[in-house]
């Protein structure tokens, strides 16, 4: 089955191009969350010190004020990526005063939907905008489910792969029409073997009792403070996490067979009205509660383990920007925060996801169909929950087959292409992540997920107690870390520009918000 991605493999080989990939785009976003000394969720506003959430390219906000996100931009070299993170997060550390940032992705002492502050973005139209999306997320799933953090990888290949890769594919359509076919086919192959994310590193076994409030669950009790899964690996990833519903019970679900495809269902369902959400209601005593009635309010709001994306310019729609200009870069969002690592994600986490992605990139892939859907989706809650189970099964092309076994032949498959990756570094650093991941797979003591369970339960631990030993080690990390001068001087100029920016667009608005939000919805 492996056969179509050994010939095309075999066939960039043979071309001995060691600069291949040497110009591949790398980005990552990373969530998470302002805490008081106690654990709880932040009530203070995002730091005006860190510049407007707004504006800001790289210190922003997702839900709520307390959630932060940090962005890097995209970069040719994984050191650079991590690099930029690290400095980031030690600025974002001086601008705290009696607060730190979570080190995991769920989060703990949650007192409740009032306790999660969402996000403000100021007067403006985009910013009324962003804010009122938010409030209707609230509305939809609650605001908790909110609070969860992750961190996103951002990846494109470079333009010289992509006119190589056409010309050995004996591409005749238009290079930007054959990129959107080629990220398109990545996605699909990402979704299958998309379980294997959470088994590696999945980080989110175990949450607070808070975080459920008085709902009922099937989780078991760690102690009297905390839910798990024996096996779990993702909880964040699993049932309790963020999903969308709707779309489902009206028969309408992303496709991901084209790039058109993909937009017509998004468009589909953006337009789409929901009964339960027209319950909700959207200007009601005069404030807004929510963007529209529909499936989804926006493109965003559809959750997903991989976007296809491409810059938007302006207030353009992303799946008009997809329109217009192709994929430019594809989003893996099914990362946990990993907790042993300050930064949250570390480099043999990167160097495995850019091989995995071009090993998704060079299998087969047709389109998906519903039984395949179903077991994709059914394979990904299992990974998720039970990921550790001894001989748990999976299915694929409707056989089953364990977990362990499949995770073993796709790192067999990929050591050709890290082989290829590392070409073009030093030290075999691809090679070198892979041989990691072989071992968790080996061992699954070695995953993330069971070293946090097997690390409460030698020091007695409930998770808050872990996850915040855990953050105050890595706040203590953070603030004994110099930081030069001229990276202070180049964040605080950052901060300092984002807010003259808003107040900027502020200023230059001048329709009313309805007006806006029509013009939003009517791009074609």
């Amino acid at each position: 089955m492996y056969n179509q991605a050994r010939q095309r493999l075999r066939r960039l080989i043979d071309l001995k191009h060691s600069h291949l990939m040497r110009n591949s785009l790398i980005g990552v976003e990373k969530e998470t969350l302002r805490v008081n000394k106690q654990g709880g969720i932040a009530q203070t506003p995002h730091p005006a010190r860190l510049g407007s959430a707004l504006t800001h390219p790289y210190i922003t906000t997702d839900y709520s004020e307390a959630l932060t996100e940090l962005i890097t931009p995209p970069f040719y070299s994984i050191r650079d990526v991590l690099d930029f993170l690290r400095d980031t997060q030690q600025f974002v550390y001086q601008c705290l005063e009696g607060e730190y940032l979570w080190a995991t992705s769920m989060p703990c002492v949650v007192a409740g939907e009032d306790s999660i502050r969402i996000a403000e973005y100021g007067c403006s139209n985009a910013g009324m905008m962003k804010h009122i999306y938010r409030r209707g997320l609230g509305y939809r799933y609650g605001r908790v489910m909110q609070s969860i953090a992750g961190v996103h990888f951002n990846y494109s290949f470079p333009i010289e792969f992509w006119e190589i890769y056409a010309e050995l594919e004996g591409n005749r359509m238009p290079m930007q029409d054959f990129i959107s076919e080629s990220y398109m086919a990545l996605i699909r192959n990402l979704q299958r073997f998309g379980w294997l994310i959470p088994y590696l590193f999945g980080a989110s076994p175990a949450i607070c009792r808070s975080f459920l409030g008085a709902q009922p669950t099937s989780l078991e009790e760690f102690d009297e403070n905390s839910y798990y899964q024996l096996y779990a690996t993702s909880l964040r990833m699993g049932d309790i996490g963020y999903q969308n519903n709707k779309e489902s019970e009206h028969g309408i679900k992303a496709s991901y067979d084209s790039l058109q495809a993909y937009v017509d269902s998004l468009s589909c369902a953006i337009s789409t009205p929901c009964k339960e959400y027209e319950k909700i209601g959207v200007l009601v005593d005069g404030e807004y509660r929510q963007l529209n009635t529909s499936i989804l309010q926006i493109e965003n709001e559809y959750y997903s383990t991989i976007r296809p994306k491409q810059v938007s310019k302006g207030n353009e729609r992303p799946t008009v920007a997809l329109q217009r200009r192709g994929i430019a870069y594809v989003e893996l969002r099914s990362l946990d925060v990993n907790a042993f690592d300050p930064l949250g994600i570390n480099e043999r986490q990167l160097y495995f996801l850019e091989c995995f992605l071009l090993f998704c990139l060079l299998h087969d892939s047709p389109v998906i169909s519903p039984d395949e859907r179903r077991a994709i989706d059914d394979n990904e809650l299992r990974a998720a929950h039970r990921g550790r189970e001894p001989d748990l099964k999976l299915t694929r092309a409707s056989q089953s087959i364990t977990l362990k076994d499949w995770a073993t032949e796709l790192v067999q498959e990929m050591e050709p292409v890290c082989e290829l990756l590392d070409r073009s570094t030093e030290g075999q650093p691809y090679c070198l992540a892979l041989e990691a991941q072989h071992r968790k797979i080996q061992d699954p003591e070695l995953t993330p997920s069971a070293r946090m369970l097997t690390e409460m339960r030698d020091r007695g631990e409930s998770f808050y107690r872990f996850a915040s030993r855990v953050s105050q080690i890595h706040e203590h990390f953070f603030r004994n870390l110099p930081l030069s001068e001229a990276k202070q001087r180049f964040y605080a100029e950052l901060a300092e520009k984002s807010l003259e920016d808003q107040q900027a667009m502020e200023a230059a608005d001048e329709i009313s918000f309805e007006q806006y939000l029509e013009r939003y919805y009517s791009q074609v």
